[in-house]
């Protein structure tokens, strides 16, 4: 059986070297090539045509997300694992709307690691355990169309940027108050009761990216 080719991405030279001479001691794992930021990762694809791209989420000059977007449109086939320091649902929501296999954090385990490669490989998702219940809604449930207008979408993507009500005005030549009376029918629209909610749902729903 040949083994599995994978490029590992991640930013830190020490981090990345470290995850390659791991994965050689593997036999059933080779490693085609090595990739220190976004663009170099596409790159890479190109030239090595992976099983298995093994991705940090935070990577210079062009996103992890992006960069996930871009391998699909290369093949469809090619699997992610993005291998992350981040915890948060907004990150593991984007990563799987955007394609990606799989989520696993940085602190696991050598065996864990290359577990989550095979299963990946045999056409698993891999996920945290705290996202499960959320990751299957994600993946498998069809949502109504939520019908926001032009200046409410605008609104809510400056939201999902983490910016205020006065912001938001600054930045939409608004009033602080037209801006509460648009975050209020985001709410309702949504059927969320606070700001938090409706940028998680709205990334759940593919109404907004984080990049």
């Amino acid at each position: 059986m040949k083994p599995t080719k994978v490029l590992v991405a991640d930013d830190h030279d020490l981090v990345r070297e470290g995850i390659c001479k791991l994965l050689e001691l593997y036999e059933d794992i080779k490693v085609v090539g090595e990739a220190g930021d976004g663009l170099e990762t596409v790159k890479g694809v190109r030239d090595h045509f992976p099983d298995l791209v093994l991705l940090d989420l935070n990577m210079p000059r062009m996103g992890g997300i992006t960069a996930i977007k871009k391998i699909k449109e290369i093949s469809p086939g090619i699997k992610v694992l993005i291998l992350t320091i981040h915890d948060e649902e907004e990150y593991v929501y984007e990563v799987i709307r955007s394609g990606a296999e799989g989520y696993i954090q940085k602190d696991v385990k050598p065996e864990e690691l290359k577990r989550a490669i095979d299963k990946v490989i045999k056409g698993d998702k891999v996920f945290p355990r705290s996202t499960e219940n959320e990751v299957r809604e994600v993946v498998n449930e069809k949502y109504e169309v939520c019908e926001l207008s032009s200046r409410e979408q605008e609104v809510l993507e400056l939201l999902a940027q983490g910016m205020s009500n006065k912001q938001i005005a600054q930045e939409l030549f608004i009033s602080e108050k037209t801006v509460k009376n648009h975050v209020s029918n985001i709410l309702r629209k949504l059927s969320v009761n606070d700001r938090t909610q409706a940028v998680i749902v709205a990334l759940k729903r593919g109404l907004v990216s984080l990049t």
